[in-house]
């Protein structure tokens, strides 16, 4: 793909913390294209959250640059204008649901950019058949348990129907079938995405390559041709290749 096909790219970024000796991000390189289903590993604290919350404006860079789209993002203005396109999930279910209703959080994004209460209202209703949770509009958000926080968060995201998806640890502390369920929903997406996580088997079966972030750099792990099964030996869980 040529350069015309990137959605982000990020030259020479540079961020660390007020509180911090060690810089988060150090002279980081990156890009996705059309068409990327990134996973991205590393351990806690190596600057996967910074990363994707540089890339929505709710971080600032020390120094570097971030393009989206080919355009220098500099400002809030710029990044109002990145968040109609890009469609981040938070890590924590509460950091994303404010509404008393899960309809009124659904619906918050389609008010703000401009639709009427019935036209957010109708896309809200149809994001939330599309994830079978027909039967939530009316439910008190703060009751819900911790998977169907989850998939109402991810409900909130997709009802602005993004270019490009950031999902940071989508499936920390669900169930089996509720992973199942978000993993049914990435594979039937037609945009690029980011996946954050610590679960290589989720990762293996909703992505097409794996990279890795330390000593706050990414490196590229190479194109996925992972087996999407569990398998019985040393290898365990963990995604791998077998020798030809």
């Amino acid at each position: 793909m040529g350069e015309d096909n990137l959605i982000i790219q990020m030259e020479n970024v540079f961020f660390s913390y007020p509180y911090s000796e060690a810089p988060v991000l150090d002279r980081l390189n990156f890009k996705l294209k059309k068409g990327d289903k990134l996973g991205l590993i590393g351990h806690n604290g190596s600057g996967k959250t910074t990363f994707m919350h540089l890339i929505m404006g709710l971080l600032m860079p020390s120094s570097g640059t971030i393009r989206i789209y080919g355009k220098p993002v500099k400002t809030e203005k710029d990044f109002r204008i990145v968040r109609e396109k890009i469609g981040l999930l938070f890590q924590h279910a509460d950091d994303q649901l404010f509404s008393p209703t899960v309809l009124e959080d659904v619906a918050f994004g389609p008010l703000n950019l401009g639709k009427t209460p019935d036209q957010a209202r109708e896309i809200s209703i149809q994001t939330l058949e599309k994830l079978n949770l027909q039967g939530f509009k009316n439910r008190i958000t703060h009751k819900l348990s911790g998977g169907e926080k989850k998939l109402v968060s991810l409900a909130t995201v997709l009802v602005m129907q993004p270019e490009v998806l950031l999902l940071d640890e989508p499936t920390t502390g669900l169930d089996e079938a509720t992973k199942e369920r978000i993993i049914r929903i990435l594979n039937s997406l037609d945009i690029s995405y980011i996946i954050v996580s610590h679960e290589y088997d989720f990762l293996a079966r909703t992505t097409n390559q794996i990279s890795n972030m330390e000593k706050g750099q990414i490196f590229h792990n190479g194109n996925l041709t992972l087996h999407k099964h569990y398998h019985r030996h040393k290898m365990g869980k963990v995604p791998h290749k077998h020798e030809e």
